[in-house]
């Protein structure tokens, strides 16, 4: 029910016709659009045509009350009945995080849904593309549909109980016989294995791409990757310890489960891993010293770090130093980045591609480090995966 809201109102979104905006917050407000996050019978934070948006927050007992999104903070007007409102400048299209602050408080928005993100739970409000632009991961009616499940197992790592998301395809109960390759996909820093369902709206891409004949029926698992937190806030970890623990606990805990509950192919030519963020860096520490285990690889604004002077061919045991050797492991080396976040993924392909390494490169035009970016990584890495 939660994605046929979204996309319902996804396509509502964009029916503004010829209205004109006019110059008084009243008349603004009346038509620009509710957010497509809003809980049940919430008519703010709304979104208009120019991409501002409008928030509003009853507190008659506070003193200073600011809508903060993602570090730009907007401080808001009380009226004479105690609502808090504020008009933004126009946004970026695609998904923020925000929170407001109240009497230096930073509290989520009781109107809308809540996300994981920036390190903690967040209020999210989407800046709508297109109709067109925005239907390679809108809910389609008229396909097949997968399912996203919540599962639930023990790490012998950690020795807890942990949670992971897994998406299989629409053919997948209908198809007893079947099995299927499996992309392990990584959240960023500061989310979580949430992230690519409720954020990327990962579901739909694959739905589409199925359906289409795009890309390949798979399964894809979503775990946490130890890394839900901010850098710097756990005293004493050193960049390298952060989110470390996560290769371990997916190599012995969570391939192994998805193995043993779930119909999948089990050798390297069928396993996949891709991430963004440090997600993408996460994928390249555990891949390019496994390749007995992956065949394919996407990383979407993630990185290699490198030292100052280090040539590519140095990393990781000089994986990248017999380009022959690994060409023919690796089947799909995939690297992707928004023109405008300035990642460094651009001047790693160039790295690559002077030391002979097989890859593609995507830039995302117009998209910052964002959800928006790594949707469309996503759209333009599952064509390739497991072609062969």
């Amino acid at each position: 029910m939660k994605r046929g809201k979204w996309n319902s109102r996804i396509v509502w979104a964009f029916v503004w016709g010829t209205i004109t905006v006019c110059g008084t917050q009243n008349s603004w407000s009346q038509t620009a659009i509710s957010s497509i996050y809003n809980v049940p019978m919430a008519e703010y934070p709304k979104v208009d045509e120019q991409r501002r948006a409008l928030f509003r927050l009853y507190a008659p007992e506070a003193y200073d009350v600011k809508a903060d999104i993602c570090g730009k903070k907007y401080p808001m007007t009380k009226d004479n009945n105690g609502m808090w409102t504020v008009t933004t400048d126009p946004l970026v299209v695609g998904f923020h995080y925000y929170f407001f602050i109240v009497d230096g408080v930073q509290v989520t928005d009781p109107a809308s849904d809540c996300f994981y993100g920036c390190g903690r739970m967040a209020s999210g409000i989407e800046v709508p593309e297109s109709p067109e632009e925005a239907a390679y991961y809108t809910f389609n009616k008229s396909i097949a549909h997968g399912q996203v499940r919540e599962c639930q197992y023990y790490s012998e790592v950690e020795g807890q109980v942990r949670r992971c998301f897994v998406y299989t395809p629409a053919e997948y109960e209908t198809s007893p016989k079947s099995k299927y390759p499996v992309l392990y996909l990584q959240h960023g820093m500061g989310e979580d294995e949430r992230g690519w369902h409720e954020q990327g709206h990962m579901a739909n891409i694959l739905d589409g791409q199925i359906a289409s004949g795009k890309c390949k029926p798979m399964i894809v698992v979503m775990d946490y990757g130890d890394c839900g937190y901010i850098h710097g806030t756990k005293k004493g970890e050193t960049r390298d310890e952060f989110g470390a623990s996560f290769g371990n606990i997916l190599l012995r805990d969570i391939i192994p489960f998805v193995e043993k509950t779930f119909r999948v192919k089990t050798d390297r030519d069928h396993r996949a891993m891709a991430g963004l963020s440090w997600g993408g860096h996460q994928t390249f520490q555990i891949t390019l010293t496994h390749l007995d285990q992956f065949a394919h690889i996407g990383a979407f604004s993630g990185a290699i770090l490198m030292a100052p002077g280090q040539n590519i061919t140095d990393v990781y045991g000089g994986v990248f130093s017999d380009a022959d050797k690994f060409n023919k492991q690796v089947h799909t080396l995939f690297l992707g980045q928004g023109t405008e976040e300035g990642m460094g993924c651009d001047r790693m392909s160039q790295s690559l591609k002077e030391a002979g390494i097989n890859h593609v490169y995507y830039a995302s035009p117009g998209t910052h480090h964002e959800w928006l970016t790594w949707r469309r990584c996503l759209n333009e890495f599952l064509p390739l995966l497991f072609k062969q």
